[in-house]
């Protein structure tokens, strides 16, 4: 048997791609090689083929696997990148047979993440996605994983190679369980102080490489990591923005989302797309001058099913215009809610039409009222004042101050926590 050891080699990579007549299970080829230029792999040739159905053997047919292990000699290339999922017995015979590393679309996306993880989190959530993805495929084209533990100083009670990885390989998804729980316990603390602050959260999603963070860096006036790939961020960030003097809210930059994004990915990541789930906007920035906008969005609403955020309430971003020549404009439904605005993050066109939706629709959660003030008050008066909470001001007969209040839900628990005064009761 053949045996294909697993080190860290050069990244000269042959691109496979079938074309499947089964809608569910075809993939983008143009995409597949953004995948791969993102991960860093350098790309020999591309070879295509076409079939009904997969092989059960090879996915492929024998003969163009025979055909890939001759293009793997020419060009000396370090290992194959399928556009497609792989099982893990098909990828033990393409190995056995290609004699070079074979990846599938799922290892390739897990790869790219784990590049991209710059916090503790993040990095826990890649390697337990990889872990998991890895248990299924422990026997590969590895034959050190069958040999039998033994000899002088190693006689023991019989356990194969393959039992203690998996045995150590299960220790470590529970070591990796346990430090994430702890992590989720820090993010649920921290979520819960910002709705006792009564600050609403916008979150960003979206396929991939649409935009989200450019837009993210403009409304926050931020400088996140931007760049023409895929996937280029991955680490939740979460920035407060003062929208206006009176409305504050908290914007959140999620990972992009890709055609069947691995499934173990989205379990790992529950806790950071989590946010999402919790958010009070969604704002699914889409890439107008795509082809393939409809399915990416179809990908993004299974994503957010999965992540039980479908139901929160969202507004489509269609960026791009400068590319397409659409005029920005504001789409409203027939309830008269908003549900799409088209703009430019390059060019900045339509970005005031985006400002002045999410001030309009966070401004209506303003507490407003009629405030009667005695001159022991003056305290009060001078601290609502100082808060712009004041929006006109009349003297009755009686020489009571008469204020027109308009504070944000936020401002008047902190001023209520802050003065022991029951403001909001006091208010006509």
């Amino acid at each position: 048997m053949l045996d294909i050891e697993r080190v860290e080699g050069g990244n000269r990579a042959i691109l496979v791609h079938m074309d499947i007549r089964d809608e569910a299970h075809r993939e983008n080829l143009s995409e597949f090689k953004e995948l791969v230029l993102s991960s860093g792999a350098q790309i020999m040739t591309i070879t295509t083929t076409s079939r009904k159905r997969a092989d059960p053997r090879y996915f492929i047919g024998s003969g163009k696997a025979k055909e890939i292990a001759e293009l793997v000699k020419q060009h000396k290339a370090d290992l194959v990148l399928f556009n497609h999922q792989l099982a893990a017995s098909q990828e033990r015979n393409l190995e056995r047979l290609i004699e070079c590393r074979v990846l599938d679309r799922t290892g390739l996306i897990l790869d790219i993440f784990a590049q991209r993880a710059r916090s503790f989190e993040g990095k826990l959530q890649v390697e337990l996605a990889q872990l998991k993805h890895l248990s299924t495929r422990l026997v590969r084209g590895w034959t050190h994983l069958e040999r039998q533990k033994g000899g002088i100083g190693l006689r023991g009670p019989g356990e194969t190679q393959l039992e203690t990885d998996r045995r150590l390989l299960g220790l470590r998804i529970k070591q990796i369980n346990k430090r994430l729980e702890k992590v989720r316990k820090q993010r649920e603390q921290g979520r819960r102080s910002r709705q006792k602050a009564e600050i609403a959260t916008i979150s960003l999603v979206g396929y991939t490489n649409a935009g989200k963070s450019s837009l993210f860096n403009v409304l926050s006036e931020d400088d996140v990591y931007v760049r023409d790939q895929l996937f280029a961020t991955l680490d939740p960030t979460l920035r407060r923005v003062d929208l206006t003097k009176d409305v504050t809210v908290i914007l959140a930059d999620t990972v992009g989302f890709i055609r069947h994004l691995p499934h173990d990915l989205v379990n790992a990541f529950r806790s950071t797309l989590q946010e999402t789930a919790q958010a009070q906007l969604l704002l699914h920035v889409i890439d107008s001058a795509d082809e393939n906008r409809d399915a990416n969005i179809n990908e993004v609403e299974k994503v957010l099913e999965q992540i039980d955020a479908l139901e929160v309430p969202c507004i489509q971003i269609m960026n791009k215009v400068d590319l397409t020549g659409v005029k920005p404009r504001v789409d409203v439904a027939d309830d008269g809610k908003v549900k799409r605005i088209w703009l430019s993050v390059e060019s900045g066109e339509g970005i005031d039409l985006l400002k002045q939706v999410l001030i309009d629709l966070f401004r209506e959660q303003m507490i407003e009222g009629i405030l009667c003030l005695t001159p022991a008050d003056a305290r009060i008066r001078a601290k609502l004042f100082e808060m712009g909470a004041v929006r006109n001001e009349t003297i009755d007969e009686q020489g009571h101050f008469v204020l027109q209040i308009s504070i944000s839900r936020r401002d008047l628990n902190q001023f209520e926590s802050r003065e022991q005064i029951p403001l909001e009761s006091m208010l006509l």
